[in-house]
């Protein structure tokens, strides 16, 4: 017998039918003997309706209503799937955040979980109990709701997976495993059969939708051991534990998957960011600090930075990248502090595509970048900002040209399938 955490994205939640689906790949763990918890999303396109539905009562809204709303997404598919699971004959109920209880500080929209109430679930998994849990969601010290950030539901999954020691937590996605790029844009992307957490961790930060960065840093920090698989399997297919997905493992583990490392393992683009550029900033220090500092303090990610050469006149433009929901708060904060700053313009830019290009074989080869360059010069692609690390190079291009830029990428790397 083992213990199982199963979570299932928006796309697997995505009506009754569907639902109906995944409670049967539910009931079909839990009828190995195996003690199962669940974790769900709300139904695909759920969130994004209740988010529009805050920014259009305010553009600014306070973060802490905002998770309250967002919340109840999650909530429906938890009561909908117990229904279902019920209904076919499984001893199963919903845990809510609040009732576990998931704590979390109080970063409303992008909470972080500090532990799990586990007695009262372990008990009720070991009474043969179903657990479904909605993703996404916890609790403060002062009993306010509070969400992880999009994507969130993988990193639920993968801390109750921590907390109730997990001997695997399945991510059942829309896809049947992690491929070397989205397969919808290269026909001929492979499919990985195991993909370092390091890896996974650069990939999911710079774009790959398959698994949020946080469950990543979350899987590899507590030693869960994750799989990514496809809900989207016929009635006949084999369970969880026999199907081929793509395992997140360690440096040690990838040896037996595979004989010798790739230099690429994967090629990620990621439209959601903005960036913005400051102009005539005065060259001096602590300048950047006064940029920067407000919008760490706002817990605004920012990425890519390119500061200029100082002009003769002691002034530099400073250009930067942030993620696209964060834009309204970012200019909001800067135009704010406009005058201890002492920058001239602020120019906005979402037209942009972050590529990535990710693999630890980099650590041992030379020329990844300048293939990366002159690959995307000779298709006359325009660079426009670049950042490295030690597995990782990403460049921001035009939106318009997205698509392009991967292919020619993965052709450029050799990872399109023979």
């Amino acid at each position: 017998m083992a213990r199982i955490v199963m979570k299932f994205g928006g796309t697997s939640m995505a009506g009754t039918e569907r639902i109906r689906r995944v409670a049967q790949l539910v009931k079909r763990q839990a009828e190995r003997g195996d003690e199962v918890a669940v974790v769900v999303s709300a139904m695909a396109g759920d969130t994004d309706r209740l988010v529009n539905f805050c920014r259009e009562a305010n553009a600014l809204y306070d973060p802490a209503e905002y998770d309250v709303v967002v919340a109840a997404g999650e909530q429906i598919t938890a009561g909908l799937l117990a229904i279902t699971l019920q209904a076919l004959g499984c001893e199963a109920r919903s845990w809510l955040g609040w009732q576990m209880p998931i704590h979390t500080d109080s970063a409303h929209a992008k909470a972080r979980i500090g532990s799990i109430d586990t007695d009262e679930l372990l008990a009720s998994m070991k009474a043969g109990n179903i657990a479904v849990i909605p993703g996404f969601q916890g609790l403060t010290d002062d009993n306010r709701i509070t969400t992880l950030g999009r994507g969130g539901s993988d990193t639920s999954a993968v801390a109750v997976a921590a907390a109730v020691k997990a001997d695997r937590c399945d991510i059942y996605t829309d896809v049947d495993g992690v491929y070397t790029t989205d397969p919808r844009i290269v026909a001929r992307a492979r499919k990985l059969k195991a993909v370092t957490y390091e890896e996974m961790l650069e990939l999911a930060s710079v774009g790959s939708k398959v698994l949020q960065t946080r469950s990543v840093s979350l899987a590899m920090k507590e030693g869960v051991r994750v799989q990514v698989l496809s809900s989207f399997v016929d009635e006949s297919a084999p369970d969880a534990d026999s199907i081929p997905g793509t395992m997140i493992v360690t440096d040690a583990e990838l040896e037996k998957y595979q004989v010798e490392r790739q230099l690429i393992t994967g090629i990620a683009a990621d439209k959601n960011e903005a960036k913005i550029t400051l102009t005539r900033v005065p060259d001096r220090p602590g300048a950047v600090a006064n940029i920067f500092s407000p919008l760490a303090d706002a817990n605004i990610n920012v990425d890519m930075i390119i500061q200029n050469v100082g002009r003769d006149k002691g002034e530099t433009d400073v250009t930067f990248t942030c993620p696209q929901a964060d834009l309204v708060r970012c200019t909001d904060i800067l135009e704010n502090r406009r005058d201890a700053i002492g920058y001239n313009r602020l120019i906005p830019d979402t037209k942009v595509t972050k590529i990535s290009v990710v693999g630890v074989g980099m650590k041992s080869h030379a020329g990844v970048a300048s293939t990366m360059f002159s690959s995307l010069a000779d298709r006359k692609i325009n660079i426009q900002a670049i950042s490295t690390s030690e597995i990782k190079v990403s460049v921001l291009i035009d939106e318009d040209e997205t698509e392009l830029a991967v292919r020619v990428l993965h052709t450029a790397y050799g990872l399109d399938a023979e």
